[in-house]
């Protein structure tokens, strides 16, 4: 037996209208019908995966995060500058360049969960748009963020 993948992720909300409104405005999620849980919850379309959205106070654990994909990196990074969402310091507050060319860029959420915007290829970047991409060194030798890329 193994697992097939992946069909949601699933992270707290402080305030459950203020957290989709951000996904929905950064983003461009969707919301979709959630079942009626013995507490508040929201569903948002990903893709063909999804976010749930559950209601809770708890602070959000730092380094935990998930990663999604975007249509257009350059304006993603302009929203996330304009919305002041980037990650603000330490490692994560940097936009990266990893070995195998994928780009990527930390925020956070409402509730303080990171998420990770990614970008399958630097070189259609638009360099003056976003000019301090870092470069992350080497590791183990076939290591790449995007599985099925050939």
């Amino acid at each position: 037996m193994k697992v097939t993948g992946f069909t949601h992720v699933s992270v707290h909300a402080h305030d459950l209208d203020e957290s989709m409104r951000f996904y929905t405005e950064l983003f461009g999620m969707e919301e979709i019908p959630a079942p009626g849980f013995p507490f508040p919850v929201r569903w948002l379309r990903v893709g063909d995966l999804q976010l749930h959205l559950f209601q809770s106070d708890d602070p959000a654990p730092q380094g935990h995060h998930f990663g999604i994909e975007v249509d257009n990196f350059e304006a993603t990074y302009k929203k996330v500058r304009e919305m002041g969402v980037q990650e603000e310091s330490g490692y994560f507050s940097n936009v990266y360049e990893l070995p195998d060319g994928a780009v990527q860029l930390y925020v956070r959420d409402p509730a303080g969960n990171m998420v990770e915007v990614n970008w399958p290829d630097v070189a259609t970047l638009d360099r003056s748009v976003i000019p301090e991409i870092e470069k992350v060194e080497a590791g183990a030798e076939g290591a790449t963020l995007y599985l099925n890329r050939r």
